[in-house]
């Protein structure tokens, strides 16, 4: 028997079935009108940013970095709720309706189109290179704009047992640190609006002191490099890196601890950041948890002493659970069967997709109730990464439904 990961503390049962924002799973999909389903709950995405909007200093802004999920209707959701935005190609400009000096725009190999897009709208860049700095300025010289432009930064340090490293050594993203203040008096000097720094060292970090760390190592390069460029920082966008527990033994990352510590910090800021206007850009942590994903049984059966049980979803909605995406061992994401979600678990079972994959797989010998065709199968922490990271054309499965309740 393998562990399943920890259910995310916001889901009771109704008559015995798993609720999703006090409504049963299986009204939720005849609603939808079939499986797969991704439910997103507001109230989880509130609950969230309420925690972060306690714990954080005011000066602080808080950004939704848009590829962790970009359903519209949560894009509605967060303009009342989050101060900014941040994309990472074109496709996710044309998804927001909201003001263009809300977005920032990072990721490397950014196409001469997607640069004059920006440029056009008064979007901030976040630059990954010289030579994208001095195409964006090319561009906006011919249209005799006046470029929004931030410099991303690739910092000598990392976050200490981060699952992603965006930073530290050699790195695609961003401008090594010490090449920074050169562009930076480049750029200003040809005329751009100076929109600062954005420094983002790693991703889904569950240990507080490591985010701490961090962020004190952050202000203190931010500081150095706005010295050494020699005019005031305008802005600092922190980066995230803000973990979820998805796997056994995971546990909750402590935000109050990390709030009190920035807190601390920007309460003695040197003069070189005393006027910055700070922003830390979060995705999976607004709504990773928040999200389900629903997928029903369609057949149950014997191999070898073992009970598969095989769904009509699977990786090609969510890439993240089938282990095959940034996950050096597989380990089982929280499942549970959603039609009978108070029950104890009675067997051991393996959840699988409908793929014709080995790869394609939701839990390995998962202890859970007694389940049949028809039952639901619920797949959490399902907000981010799920659509937007998953193969949905592969072997033309019909895609997912999606509704947020």
């Amino acid at each position: 028997m393998k562990e399943l990961g920890p259910i995310p503390p916001y889901f009771t049962a109704i008559d015995g079935e798993l609720a999703i924002a006090g409504r049963k799973a299986s009204a939720l999909v005849e609603e939808a009108g079939d499986t797969p389903l991704f439910v997103y709950s507001a109230e989880i995405i509130k609950l969230k940013i309420a925690s972060l909007r306690k714990a954080f200093p005011p000066r602080l802004h808080l950004h939704y970095a848009i590829k962790a999920n970009h359903y519209r209707p949560i894009l509605e959701l967060m303009r009342s709720l989050v101060d900014g935005f941040d994309i990472a190609s074109k496709g996710e400009f044309a998804q927001l309706e909201v003001p263009s000096h809300l977005i920032s725009f990072a990721g490397p190999g950014k196409r001469d189109s997607e640069l004059e897009t920006a440029i056009a709208a008064g979007v901030t860049l976040n630059l990954e290179s010289e030579n994208e700095a001095r195409r964006a300025l090319a561009i906006a010289n011919r249209l005799g704009k006046t470029p929004r432009l931030a410099i991303r930064v690739n910092p000598s340090f990392e976050i200490r047992g981060s699952g992603m490293k965006m930073g530290g050594g050699a790195k695609p993203f961003g401008i090594d640190a010490e090449r920074v203040p050169a562009l930076a008096k480049e750029i200003i000097g040809a005329g751009a609006e100076w929109r600062g720094l954005h420094i983002f060292a790693g991703s889904q970090s569950l240990d507080a002191a490591a985010l701490i760390e961090t962020q004190g190592l952050t202000l203190d390069l931010a500081a150095q490099l706005s010295d050494e460029i020699g005019v005031p920082l305008p802005a600092l966008n922190l980066g995230g890196g803000f973990g979820i527990p998805y796997f056994p033994a995971d546990k909750p990352l402590d935000i109050a601890l990390i709030g009190e510590a920035l807190t601390q910090r920007m309460q003695s800021l040197g003069s070189a950041l005393q006027d910055t206007q700070f922003a830390m850009e979060l995705g999976r942590y607004l709504v990773g948890e928040a999200g389900v994903y629903l997928t029903r049984i369609v057949d149950r059966k014997q191999s070898h002493g073992r009970t598969f049980l095989v769904t009509d979803g699977g990786l090609h909605h969510q890439l993240a659970a089938s282990g095959n995406f940034g996950t050096v061992v597989r380990r089982n994401y929280p499942v549970a069967i959603a039609s009978r979600f108070d029950a104890g678990p009675e067997e051991e079972a393996d959840v699988v997709g409908c793929l014709c994959t080995p790869l394609d797989r939701l839990a390995d010998q998962a202890h859970l109730p007694r389940a049949d065709a028809g039952d639901l199968v619920a797949v959490f922490c399902a907000g981010a990464y799920g659509l937007t990271a998953s193969p949905e054309r592969f072997l033309g499965h019909p895609p997912a439904r999606e509704m947020l309740v």
